[in-house]
């Protein structure tokens, strides 16, 4: 039997296969950072390909949290109408919509000052950032749950805390990122101490699934590795998250070398953990999909770019893997 498409039991979600939708930057907002016509159509159309969970791209907490001013926002009541359609039009075509809550930290480059836990630089192009307060490192936390509340309302079932690609989490958890000598730098357990904060707050409104995004491997000398990653896994296992979401890199300019399924397995080193985990990088065929999953390296397979070139991933897959999906529209059917 394939594994691919069987059902999938998400803390409360019972997901109807185990393809999900990675939450990838469309750069398609305004500056206000709400939903426009683009985001209606890119997620509905996922959800009627067959993916069982989607996750939004990178949905920025405070403004200046921002990648870039094309964003999604979540800092704002005026952000939950928008969405609330968004989540609407997925359950619809019987996809479980999730969200990523994000700061992108020093790799902002909206207008005006930017936050990271030290002042340094991601690279020449980038601006210096400001180092965050204690005070301010509190308000953070508080601008997750705010944003945790706002997607709750927005009618989200799954909720991602972005600690990856080198943004302010990641940033935090990384030693080539935290020059910091007070309670949130030096110690591995200092420098998760945000993570923990935030992963709280939002467990203390929220009793859903809870997913972590990780790059689980920096690249760089006195960098994060995987094994690095198993602790911190567990240390979030404790405080009930679901799922960790393993990618790589990002926190350093650093080179990588991407190769088909190059980062699964450091999905199968942090499911040493206990944790179930999602494996991501360069995934493109159903039979590479359930190899993944036959072999045991992860819990779920995370599709970006793929999913990107083909909305109906999923019913390639399965006509490739000889399992017949019900269609979502049935006339498309006519098309398989």
């Amino acid at each position: 039997m394939t594994l691919l498409f069987e059902p999938f039991q998400l803390r409360n979600l019972t997901l109807k296969n185990k393809l999900v939708m990675a939450p990838m930057c469309m750069y398609e907002a305004d500056q206000d950072g709400l939903v426009k016509p683009f985001h209606i159509v890119h997620y509905t159309s996922r959800a009627v390909g067959g993916t069982a969970l989607i996750l939004l791209e990178a949905t920025a907490v405070v403004p200046e949290g921002r990648i870039t001013d094309q964003d999604l926002g979540i800092w704002s009541v005026e952000h939950i109408e928008g969405l609330s359609q968004l989540t609407a039009q997925m359950k619809q075509y019987g996809a479980v919509p999730g969200i990523q809550l994000a700061h992108a930290g020093r790799k902002a480059t909206v207008e005006g000052d930017i936050f990271a836990p030290s002042a340094i630089a991601f690279s020449d192009h980038y601006k210096t950032p400001r180092e965050l307060t204690i005070e301010q490192i509190q308000e953070v936390v508080g601008a997750f749950k705010k944003a945790a509340e706002r997607a709750i309302q927005a009618g989200f079932d799954v909720l991602e805390i972005h600690a990856a690609h080198g943004y302010l989490i990641n940033e935090f958890l990384s030693p080539l990122a935290n020059k910091r000598s007070d309670n949130y730098g030096g110690s591995a357990e200092n420098r998760y101490r945000i993570l923990r904060e935030i992963i709280d707050a939002i467990r203390s409104i929220w009793d859903g699934a809870l997913l972590v995004r990780i790059s689980a491997e920096d690249y760089a000398e006195g960098g994060l590795t995987p094994a690095d990653y198993v602790e911190f896994s567990q240390w979030m296992k404790a405080q009930d998250v679901d799922l960790i979401d393993v990618s790589t890199g990002s926190v350093v300019p650093a080179p990588i070398h991407p190769f088909p399924l190059y980062q699964v397995p450091h999905a199968k080193k942090v499911k040493e953990s206990g944790l179930p985990v999602g494996a991501v990088g360069l995934i493109t065929t159903g039979t590479e999909a359930e190899s993944i999953l036959q072999n045991g390296d992860a819990d779920l397979i995370i599709i970006g770019r793929e999913l990107l070139r083909d909305p109906y991933f999923a019913y390639r897959a399965a006509k490739e893997l000889g399992v017949e999906l019900e269609a979502t529209v049935k006339t498309y059917k006519r098309g398989w």
